[in-house]
């Protein structure tokens, strides 16, 4: 009996031995949202992740102070810090580890109208361009200052080249009543002064026809990101 004993007692050992209980994962199962922020995607033979080209985000920028300092009669420097909190919430598990940085370029109209001595109301519109992104297992940038540079001139080259293809019909109207008058001084004078003269009025005529918005404003900054790009 005892001998029966042992080997059924040995029989179970190797039973509870060769089937190990299942392992819980300890990774949460991720939302759609979530995994379709990481997935490759492709624009114009560019392969990127993040969010899909098309969306929007949407923030609420705390209290802050804006500073000016006037560096000609038509430049000024800007300064502006404050912390910027998502309009709304972020899918589960999506986004770029927290401490994640931005190196951002922002060109961009600033529109403003006095209202009384102190206040005015202020409405910017524009593009803003990666410049650099810096994760947080590193202390390095993603590109070099001396390339982020290279990529600031690329950005700013196409603006340029898209402000000078666009044509009369998209031209805002203020810039379209100034086109005519100013081709009628151009036929002007080249028909009192030599051929050079009249080139430069043509080249004068076409400036006006960029477009009209005032308070055109470039600068550059880091952007430390809470949050997703």
């Amino acid at each position: 009996m005892a001998t029966g004993t042992k080997k059924s007692t040995a029989s179970k050992k190797k039973t509870d031995k060769a089937a190990p209980k299942a392992k819980k994962s300890s990774k949460e199962p991720r939302s759609e949202e979530a995994a379709s922020y990481d997935r490759f995607k492709e624009y114009e033979g560019q392969r990127y992740t993040g969010m899909k080209i098309g969306r929007t985000h949407s923030w609420n920028y705390d209290s802050g102070r804006w500073k000016e300092k006037k560096i000609t009669p038509d430049l000024w420097q800007i300064n502006y810090a404050v912390t910027k909190r998502r309009a709304g919430r972020a899918p589960e598990g999506s986004g770029v580890p927290v401490g994640t940085e931005y190196h951002w370029y922002i060109l961009a109209h600033q529109n403003v109208a006095k209202l009384n001595a102190n206040d005015y109301t202020t409405s910017l519109a524009g593009l803003k361009f990666k410049i650099a992104h810096k994760r947080t297992d590193t202390e390095k940038w993603s590109a070099t200052e001396k390339t982020q540079r290279k990529r600031m001139i690329r950005f700013l080259q196409d603006v340029i080249a898209d402000l000078e293809a666009q044509s009369d019909d998209e031209v805002s109207e203020p810039a379209k009543s100034e086109v005519p008058a100013a081709k009628r001084a151009a036929a002007k004078r080249s028909s009192t002064k030599p051929q050079s003269t009249k080139r430069s009025s043509t080249k004068r005529a076409t400036t006006k026809r960029l477009p009209a918005r005032r308070g055109t404003v470039g600068t550059s900054g880091r952007k430390r990101a809470a949050a997703s790009r």
